[in-house]
């Protein structure tokens, strides 16, 4: 791409969680900014709401960035937000007796036409461009480590007994751990921001086609319809971010923030 194109990205967003059909509580929750360039899911594990709080303390955290001179101000300004979540929630544990309190976080970033992909656990980050989908996160899950050692296909893991299990999380060890990776944006991008209580129900293949035909907005609700329609046995939380070109002068940066915490 010509970077000497004066142009910037504007953002169409859509976001919806939900419950499910199974479980009692929400423990996800999400934040969107468009304004900072923000959009993040985190997945809260833990009984007796410990879950729910965890998610929740990392949506608050998240939600106190500011603007960022550059790519790499941005993703110290989320690496800072997560360490201050990931101390808190220690805290928090600690105060309760010492249980079990974590959540996973799948985000991404985008500074000037640059993104980065950040997360731990297994909520993902996709990218959908020209019609075709990329998952850009990598699960931190033991199922996952078990298809790269060989051991299982990709096809049992998708049945796999301890497919849930997840190797990193924020919260539950004294380093959040959290891996990135980085790279361009090119205006038509979509990239989708969700919990694995969507990724249970519906393929790739599924997501792509929505993705591709649905405003922002739309696709994040059809997605969370056939979801219910599937058995919804998870929370679901979905973000949509559709990036569109726009010329640098008559360019408005986003409204104000949007943070939804589960109830």
């Amino acid at each position: 791409m010509d970077q000497s194109v004066t142009y910037v990205l504007k953002f169409e967003t859509g976001a919806a969680t939900h419950v499910g059909r199974v479980r009692k509580a929400n423990e996800d929750s999400y934040i969107v900014k468009p304004e900072v360039g923000l959009w993040a899911v985190a997945d809260g594990v833990g009984g007796h709401e410990a879950g729910q709080l965890a998610s929740q303390t990392v949506s608050l955290s998240l939600g106190t960035i500011g603007p960022a001179v550059s790519l790499d101000d941005q993703l110290a300004r989320f690496q800072d937000r997560i360490i201050r979540a990931n101390d808190r929630i220690r805290e928090i544990s600690e105060e309760r007796g010492g249980g079990m309190m974590g959540t996973t976080v799948a985000s991404i970033l985008i500074y000037d036409r640059k993104f980065t992909c950040a997360w731990a656990g297994d909520s993902r980050v996709y990218r959908v461009r020209d019609g075709a989908i990329e998952q850009i996160s990598r699960d931190h899950s033991e199922v996952q480590e078990l298809v790269d050692q060989g051991i299982i296909r990709p096809e049992e893991a998708k049945t796999w007994p301890r497919r849930n299990v997840i190797t990193r999380a924020i919260g539950i060890f004294d380093d959040p751990n959290i891996e990135t990776r980085q790279g361009d944006v090119e205006p038509g991008d979509a990239f989708l921001v969700c919990s694995d209580g969507l990724t249970g129900h519906l393929s790739d293949d599924d997501i792509c086609a929505v993705v591709s035909s649905q405003r922002a907005q739309a696709a994040c609700d059809e997605m969370i319809e056939t979801t219910l329609e599937r058995g919804a046995t998870d929370n679901v939380s979905i973000i949509v971010v559709r990036c569109h070109r726009a010329e640098r002068t008559n360019f408005v940066p986003g409204g104000a923030p949007m943070i939804r915490a589960a109830p």
